[in-house]
């Protein structure tokens, strides 16, 4: 049987070296060529490995490179940093035996993170390590809707981004963007346990249902700490400009604090203040009349 690891460390350096073109790398294309990446032989070439040894690491076979292999893959394959840690994270874990046993109970956010939530004064949530909406405030919830009114199971920012019946977010500026983001962090979720159930079944649903996911995840993209400016568009207010950023939470992995804010004293400022006044306002009535 395959290591997980091993097989998701060859479908990383395959994607790696697809991306790279002779010309990147110093090399004359020359003739005709049948892939558009480099070739196995050109990228072992540059890393000073024997071809045969470099392709067995692809077909994700019982290879176990040193971390001096790794830097020289690593600088062969030009990867930044988030790229260079992944490698080495899938690397490392390769050449142990798989646990027998891996924890797969549900994540908990811990009461003082609820408490934070609550005293702060922007939309803030916190997203589990595949993704799913384990917690959120007030203020997150008049900016994004009640996540209440979504099954549990839904609750994952991969899948409302591909949710079929949300399509027109897709037309908005930033959209790839952010949705590489978020499959770059999934990325580096899944290289610390590949057969997480969790993982499997959100990859595996958005992979059987959407052309536009498999396409962004073959391209390996990963993330370890994301950031963005998001445009929200709120016909009550008008539209609302906020930098989002996430935040790492204790644990290993754990889950993230995602926090959006605006400029203080910005239209966006203003707009999201009374944003919240307003579900402020429906709430207090809502629980009046309940």
């Amino acid at each position: 049987m395959t290591h997980p690891y091993a097989r998701e460390l060859g479908d990383f350096l395959r994607a790696r070296r697809s991306r790279l073109r002779p010309h990147d790398v110093g090399l004359e294309p020359g003739g005709r060529r049948k892939v558009t990446g480099l070739r196995r032989e050109e990228l072992a070439l540059l890393a000073g490995l024997s071809t045969d040894y470099y392709q067995r690491m692809e077909q994700g076979r019982d290879v176990r490179p040193s971390d001096n292999v790794l830097d020289a893959l690593a600088g062969a394959l030009s990867l930044d940093d988030d790229e260079r840690r992944h490698l080495f994270t899938l690397a490392h874990a390769a050449r142990r035996p798989m646990p027998a046993r891996m924890d797969h109970g549900p994540e908990r956010v811990p009461d003082s993170t609820r408490r934070l939530l609550r005293v702060m004064d922007t939309p803030a949530v916190v997203l589990g390590r595949h993704l799913d909406l384990l917690d959120w405030n007030p203020m997150a919830e008049a900016l994004l809707g009640d996540p209440d009114a979504c099954p549990p199971d839904r609750l994952n920012m991969l899948l409302l981004m591909f949710d079929d019946t949300l399509t027109g977010e897709r037309s908005c500026a930033g959209w790839e963007r952010q949705a590489l983001d978020y499959i770059g962090m999934m990325r580096a979720a899944v290289a610390t346990d590949p057969t997480h159930p969790r993982a499997t079944a959100i990859v595996g649903e958005l992979s059987i249902r959407s052309a536009e996911f498999r396409r962004l995840w073959t391209r390996h993209d990963v993330r370890e700490s994301v950031s963005g400016t998001k445009i929200f568009r709120v016909p009550e207010v008008g539209d609302i400009v906020l930098d989002w950023d996430t935040y790492p939470l204790p644990g290993s992995p754990g889950p993230v604090m995602l926090v959006f804010t605006a400029e203080p004293g910005s239209a966006a400022a203003d707009r999201l203040q009374l944003l919240a006044s307003l579900h402020a306002t429906r709430s207090a009535l809502a629980n009046k009349h309940s």
